[in-house]
């Protein structure tokens, strides 16, 4: 079981080097000068050498990328002498680090990994994640769990009325909530119930978890502002679960172990809930964990569009700015949460089943 962790972290330590090495170069060879953003398109090409040399881009692209290793890395490397010098600590000005070993002017540094400052806030890019996350990790919590009650209740009536109309009509509907891009949905749900329905439905096209007030009493929670974009982002795992839950159903309610409930007199109710549900459930949790994960990377374009301040407003934000930093914790963040999530139910497999740990 050991070996079978061991591999599984190893391969996620590989995919994260991979992630980050695409990122880093990808980022260095777009065009653009973040030295030019930052100074305004009247800046003299004195005041840019200036920028680029305090953010280390006048250096080779190679050493560029050593040092952002070195940066992102727990375990890095400080030269004592010139901290612009090869293994460029930048992190220590602001975070603690703890010194393990010194080997001349050289010191082995223990620190939390930095992920550099904003080009055009300064701030910390940890700390924008920080303020972001919370944000997309509730539309995620509440797109999924809106997606598993409408998903499993629909998958249920589907299957008992199989071949009816209604079963057409879910398979419609998942046919196209599974095809229907999530930028268009978004515009689409938008336009409908925050502008044709206004009147009926009371809700914002754009908004935030927490709006100011408006007679200048700071900000409350504004839930209803959350409807919309759960709504959208939810449509694709609640039209995978549906089928899902179908499929599954119709699977259990074959199985023997329902006949002789039937036979023993419980009621349609109990043997649907107690005994073919329970155990349809299985592949439904599974994908739901899977779809979970996606939503956390793939809200971008529904939090732009609504204007939810998550990840992906961060994300396009620093895509118009030219603030690399931004973009690039912020997509290794993403990048590591999927990671994570991966290895957990990979390890979870093991677990559960013995035959998965041979693969």
């Amino acid at each position: 079981m050991i070996r079978f962790i061991g591999k599984r972290l190893m391969y996620g330590l590989l995919v994260l080097l991979g992630v980050v090495t695409l990122v880093f170069f990808l980022f260095n060879i777009l065009p653009g000068d973040p030295a030019r953003m930052m100074l305004g398109q009247r800046a003299d090409q004195e005041s840019i050498d200036i920028i680029n040399h305090d953010l280390g881009r006048d250096k080779p692209v190679a050493v560029q990328y050593v040092n952002y290793l070195n940066d992102l890395l727990p375990i890095s490397f400080h030269n004592n002498s010139d901290p612009k010098n090869f293994f460029y600590l930048s992190a220590e000005k602001y975070a603690p680090c703890t010194t393990l070993l010194k080997l001349g002017h050289t010191s082995v540094v223990l620190k939390a990994p930095y992920l550099r400052r904003s080009y055009q806030s300064q701030r910390k890019v940890s700390e924008i994640i920080s303020a972001a996350f919370p944000q997309t990790a509730l539309l995620a919590i509440v797109s999924m769990l809106f997606a598993l009650a409408v998903g499993i209740t629909l998958g249920v009536i589907a299957a008992l009325h199989k071949d009816t109309w209604i079963d057409r009509l879910t398979l419609v509907f998942s046919t196209l909530g599974m095809s229907l891009p999530s930028f268009f949905a978004a515009i689409l749900i938008a336009w409908l119930f925050a502008y044709v329905l206004a009147d009926w439905t009371h809700l914002n096209m754009f908004g935030n978890l927490y709006t100011v007030d408006d007679y200048g009493c700071g900000e409350y929670l504004d839930l209803k502002n959350l409807i919309l974009p759960a709504l959208t982002l939810g449509i694709r795992p609640l039209a995978t679960l549906t089928q899902l839950t179908k499929n599954s159903m119709l699977e259990a309610l074959s199985q023997d172990y329902i006949r002789t409930a039937r036979a023993k007199g419980l009621s349609r109710r109990r043997v649907i809930l107690h005994h073919a549900l329970r155990n349809a459930l299985n592949p439904v949790v599974t994908s739901a964990s899977g779809w979970f994960a996606s939503l956390l990377a793939g809200a971008v374009f529904v939090e732009y569009v609504f204007d939810w301040k998550g990840m992906g407003v961060v994300i396009v934000d620093g895509l118009e700015k030219y603030d690399f930093p931004v973009v690039m914790g912020t997509i290794l963040f993403i990048c590591l949460l999927l990671v994570a999530i991966n290895i957990i139910t990979d390890i979870l497999y093991g677990v559960l089943d013995p035959r998965v740990r041979v693969q």
